[in-house]
């Protein structure tokens, strides 16, 4: 899951940061309410996570700013005030949720699962192929044959496919999902991982879960249990 998160506190940048990336989170940060903005609007995100008070536009202008565009991605409002009317207003504004500082980190990552379920209509904890289970939450990926092991990077690049079966990802939106947008584009790490996960998912090469598109990318394909 790709999240921007727009903060001016360091302090916080770091303690959520941290916390996000150890979850398998592709975190952008900034601390201007106007770089924020131009990234919420230049690029693509599962979830936005918005402080209020920022240099530059706050954040209920960039709500109010991206709901006007009718950008629906999921937001989180992160205010250390207590005014209920403040609270209204975001929600008022389009805000899916907030959360008032200081905050538990295990709080937060429930809530940007919550806002992405109701986004999406979709029951996210569990991606399902066949004998293959997916669960987002304890990052476990389990078949027939058992638990399948699979490093950080592999498991995020698994379940961004996984998510949309049957979508043709390029190699730059696999990038940039999983790696983060300022990883090199001209790197073939992406190939690399593809092998790594078909080696351990994929024993018979007539049935491939993960399809090359010649000259794009790659795609999911699901394969129903016999």
């Amino acid at each position: 899951m790709r999240v921007l998160f727009v903060e001016d506190d360091r302090k916080i940048i770091s303690f959520v940061k941290k916390g996000l990336k150890e979850q398998g989170f592709v975190v952008d940060v900034c601390e201007d309410g106007d770089e924020g903005y131009a990234l919420a609007v230049g690029q693509a995100y599962d979830v936005i996570l918005l402080d209020i008070m920022l240099p530059g536009r706050d954040g209920l202008t960039i709500l109010r700013q991206l709901r006007d565009m009718k950008n629906t991605v999921p937001v989180i409002l992160l205010t250390a005030r207590s005014a209920l009317s403040e609270r209204v207003e975001g929600l008022n504004l389009g805000a899916d949720d907030y959360l008032s500082k200081p905050f538990y980190i295990e709080e937060l990552f429930a809530r940007i699962h919550a806002v992405t379920r109701r986004g999406t209509g979709q029951q996210l904890s569990l991606l399902q192929d066949g004998d293959m289970v997916v669960n987002l939450i304890t990052r476990e990926v389990r078949t027939d044959r058992g638990n399948v092991e699979l490093t950080a990077r592999e498991f995020n690049l698994l379940a961004l496919l996984m998510r949309s079966p049957g979508r043709v990802y390029t190699r730059t939106q696999i990038l940039e999902h999983v790696w983060g947008y300022f990883f090199d584009p001209q790197t073939n790490v992406v190939d690399v991982y593809i092998r790594r996960l078909r080696s351990k998912m994929d024993t018979d090469p007539g049935r491939l879960r993960i399809e090359t598109v010649r000259g794009v990318g790659y795609r999911f394909n699901k394969i129903s249990k016999e």
